[in-house]
């Protein structure tokens, strides 16, 4: 082993240990060997390159060995000699856990070792309209800050209407702090004055702040943290080389994805000589990603081998002041040390002004913000944010393929376009329809069915076994009204004794039985059917009113609300042909109509095979407005002589 001196952990104001004068580490002799991880403490959700970083100590007359790297068990990388430890990694799914083990041993036999767990990166899909934090700076018309405002003297306004404060303090919280530094070619000959203005920023940072160096030139480069320990940013500030072009709003649209977690106070620290000569993303690219991400940005102007460019130095105020933050631009080290200094105490000495919006719409749309103090003062706040936008909608709809002579079709995704409201879409899922089924099989147990009682209850037993085990059943006979044998269930005995005691009499309570068998579904996740046998229309026993309270045309509604298909069986010549199958295709489901008994079991066979048959297919709607309205979704086949049944779309969901 070789002998290391490693030099003490470096922390800002309110730790122990800090910065020399210089911005340089001032070390103090360790008295037993550690080993610490500092970086990465968190997840950005951002596959990209970063540093994990150790602080080992040791005493000066104890030997280290290699310092070894670990992810998820597979070694990463090792140093023999530092400082810097730390190691270059990928994160190529920040959605995936991932465990970071870092070890080593002295030359005492003590075995150091540091553990951080990395979360899955949680991607929350609703949102809420929660109360709004403002960073709020107010100072004197020479640009002093002023410290004793009193609460009452705020006034804010969201999209010209007045809100209701909920709290003013100047109670400092918990900040996420990324430190964009500007790494191109252009700032070659100024790196040491960018290393003392970040390594300055860096000591000014309190123990419940947390860090992320990002350095960039054409594109942000290997990150470091989230950390909140300072030397961890010094060393990687250390091991920056100028070199590249530049890549500033591409950079800075990127650096607001790594705040995307951030649960208190948001802030970006740009230190750059404001050219720009790689990014694709324009000047309101890069504000409403940092509007979006609810950044105060400081930027820091300075001057590279050309100075600052008065179109790069307008583009930062402009950034600046849209965020309610502010610019500098030092010429020399006192300049940059006042500037410096001035972002610490700034980001520090703000007021803290909540309030809950009025409008709770989840839009995604720009919503202006208006901050007011009473008095000759000067406002410094952000000007607006976005609304939440609506969570993504979701639809899966179930279907079947028929070729021309009405049989069953084999069917692929790529043999099928999807539109909603005539708008094509993207499909995402595909697949064919082998989830477990709830259905409710609805017997017509009126006075006309007596001559055919015998050949029902075959009919309905047979179905009852034909049913796969692990579907739901629930069974209703209807005469005058509706009635429940049993509901849903997966024993069949349940289903065979109530068959049995099957008994015709009565009227035709057509609609209602279909109205309970589509209500006692409406509840129920996943595929959903009902099987519907009669031999006439919906009346009562003499035959001279309806025989329900719902009529067909709620019947017809309710059947689009649920998402259940119907399949209707019409038995002899006494039914109501038009009733029936309006009630199947307008739910997806099919019509089948026999004359006489020798064919009713193949009816049922048809309906069996037709569950077994179905496809089922997903996507993202193009329109993500939450206002329950009807969207009509059209499943084409691209080749002709096919037809697809299908409920024909779907209710949107209502906030």
């Amino acid at each position: 082993m070789r002998r290391r001196l490693i030099l003490p952990v470096l922390l800002a104001a309110g730790l122990s240990g800090a910065l020399t004068a210089n911005g340089r580490v001032r070390a103090d002799e360790p008295t037993a060997s550690s080993l610490a991880i500092t970086s990465p403490l968190g997840r950005t959700g951002l596959v990209t390159r970063l540093r994990i970083v150790a602080q080992v100590q040791v005493p000066a007359d104890v030997l280290l060995s290699p310092v070894d790297f670990f992810v998820d068990g597979a070694r990463v990388g090792s140093v023999e000699s530092g400082p810097p430890y730390a190691v270059d990694w990928t994160d190529e799914n920040p959605f995936e856990r991932r465990e970071i083990v870092v070890q080593a041993a002295d030359s005492t036999g003590r075995i150091l070792r540091d553990q951080v767990v990395l979360p899955p990166f949680e991607v929350e899909e609703r949102a809420e309209v929660k109360s709004i934090l403002l960073e709020t700076g107010v100072y004197d018309r020479i640009g002093k800050s002023i410290a004793d405002v009193p609460a009452d003297a705020f006034t804010v306004f969201e999209d010209d209407v007045q809100q209701v404060i909920d709290l003013v303090t100047r109670e400092t919280v918990p900040t996420d702090v990324v430190l964009l530094v500007d790494n191109s070619q252009s700032m070659a000959l100024r790196m040491d004055f960018v290393r003392r203005a970040t390594e300055r920023i860096v000591s000014g940072l309190r123990k419940s702040d947390r860090a992320i160096l990002a350095p960039f030139n054409a594109h942000v480069g290997r990150i470091t943290g989230p950390t909140n320990d300072p030397r961890t940013v010094v060393e990687a500030i250390d091991a920056m080389r100028a070199g590249g072009g530049t890549a500033l709003l591409d950079s800075m649209v990127e650096a607001t994805r790594l705040l995307s977690k951030a649960e208190g106070r948001r802030v970006m620290v740009l230190i750059t000589d404001g050219y720009d000569e790689n990014s694709k993303a324009g000047l309101p690219d890069a504000i409403k990603a940092v509007e979006a991400s609810q950044a105060t940005v400081y930027a820091v102007g300075i001057g590279g081998a050309a100075g600052i460019a008065l179109k790069g130095e307008e583009t930062l105020r402009y950034i600046a002041k849209r965020s309610g933050g502010r610019a500098y631009f030092p010429m020399r080290v006192p300049d940059l040390i006042s500037a410096v200094e001035s972002v610490t105490s700034d980001a520090h000495s703000r007021f803290l002004v909540t309030y809950t919006p009025r409008n709770q719409r989840k839009d995604g749309k720009w919503r202006a913000i208006d901050v007011k103090v009473r008095g000759d003062y000067v406002v410094r706040a952000r000007n607006g944010y976005y609304a939440p936008p609506p969570s993504p909608i979701k639809p899966t709809l179930e279907f079947v393929v028929l070729d021309r002579d009405r049989r069953y079709a084999d069917m692929t995704a790529a043999g099928i376009d999807v539109f909603e409201n005539g708008v094509v879409q993207k499909l995402e899922t595909f697949q064919e329809a082998v989830d477990p089924v709830s259905m409710v099989l609805a017997l017509d147990s009126s006075g006309s069915m007596k001559k055919s009682a015998d050949l029902v209850r075959q009919t309905a037993r047979d179905f009852v076994v034909a049913v796969r085990p692990e579907d739901s059943l629930a069974l209703i006979m209807f005469a005058d009204q509706p009635k429940f044998a049993h509901t849903l269930a997966t024993n069949r005995t349940w289903s065979l004794e109530a068959i049995e005691k099957y008994t015709p009499l009565g009227g035709t309570a057509l609609y209602d039985a279909v109205w309970n068998s589509l209500t006692t579904l409406k509840g129920v996740k996943g595929r959903r059917a009902v099987v519907v046998l009669s031999d006439g229309r919906d009346e009562n026993n003499p035959g001279t009113a309806p025989g329900s309270v719902h009529t067909l045309q709620e019947i017809l509604a309710l059947g689009r609300e649920v998402g259940a298909n119907v399949f209707t069986v019409g038995f002899g010549a006494g039914i109501d042909r038009q009733a029936l199958q309006a009630i199947a295709t307008e739910t997806g489901g099919q019509a089948y109509f026999t004359q006489d008994g020798g064919s009713l079991d193949s009816q049922f066979r048809r309906v069996v095979d037709d569950l077994r048959r179905r496809y089922v297919l997903g996507y993202t709607s193009t329109d993500s407005t939450h206002d329950g309205a009807w969207r009509q979704v059209d499943i084409r086949p691209r080749t002709t002589g096919y037809e697809v049944l299908s409920a024909g779309g779907y209710f949107a969901p209502k906030d």
